[in-house]
């Protein structure tokens, strides 16, 4: 019995390793740019063909990093969730979808890796769905965009889809910008994580409630023609 589970630790040790290897790696240079064969060698792994045999392909590679901090994230923003319970105001329900994200990367430490690797799989088509469907799995996000949605002033829709792609872009390469510098040792405009973030926030709350300029129709077309903003 005992044999077993030495080496099931083994293993999971194992995978432990390659998962974090493997973020760094996809961080620094973008998934595409790496191959399993560079994640087998930056995890120590003798095997170049460790990282099929752990985990299959590159997109279950990175499935299993994100769920690697969802649990994490999930922990804090449901209880964001429960304390903004009844709120009206569009900057609680802002403040869940960003703080929980960044009170993760501050309790990591320095250096992280999570903020540049999510954003780099974000702006990678073969994989963005991946963070897209492990992000509607999330209870309390569902929750929190729900609760948001019922408190905006009544937009029309192409408008709303258009500052929810705004917002989500915003969150992931604000803070992946914030990593970056902190990794680095250089200078950033919050001397912290939670300060970031509420910054961040209010940011949000003022796309989310900025005024909406209707255009006629001809005109809005005339102008993309011309080129004109």
């Amino acid at each position: 019995m005992s044999g077993r589970v030495t080496r099931s630790d083994q293993v999971a040790a194992t995978r432990e390793t390659i998962l974090s290897a493997a973020e760094r790696l996809f961080a620094e240079h973008g998934v595409a740019g790496v191959s399993n064969r560079q994640i087998s060698q930056e995890a120590g792994q003798g095997n170049n063909t460790a990282v099929s045999y752990h985990f299959g392909s590159k997109a279950n590679l990175v499935r299993a990093i994100v769920r690697r901090h969802t649990e994490q994230i999930e922990g804090i923003r449901l209880h964001m969730v429960l304390r903004a319970d009844g709120s009206t105001e569009v900057r609680d329900w802002v403040a869940c979808t960003v703080e929980p994200f960044a009170q993760h990367l501050a309790d990591l430490g320095i250096p992280s890796w999570f903020g540049r690797f999510s954003a780099q799989v974000m702006s990678d088509s073969a994989y963005r769905e991946i963070v897209v469907e492990e992000s509607l799995g999330s209870p309390s996000l569902a929750r929190a965009g729900e609760e948001l949605r019922r408190c905006l002033p009544d937009l029309p829709a192409e408008v709303r889809a258009e500052r929810q792609d705004m917002a989500g872009r915003l969150i992931v390469y604000v803070i992946a910008e914030r990593e970056r510098a902190l990794a680095e040792g250089g200078r950033t405009p919050r001397d912290s994580w939670h300060r970031a973030a509420v910054g961040l926030t209010d940011a949000l709350t003022g796309l989310w409630l900025a005024p909406v300029t209707e255009l006629p129709e001809r005109a809005g077309r005339g102008a993309a023609r011309s080129g004109n903003p």
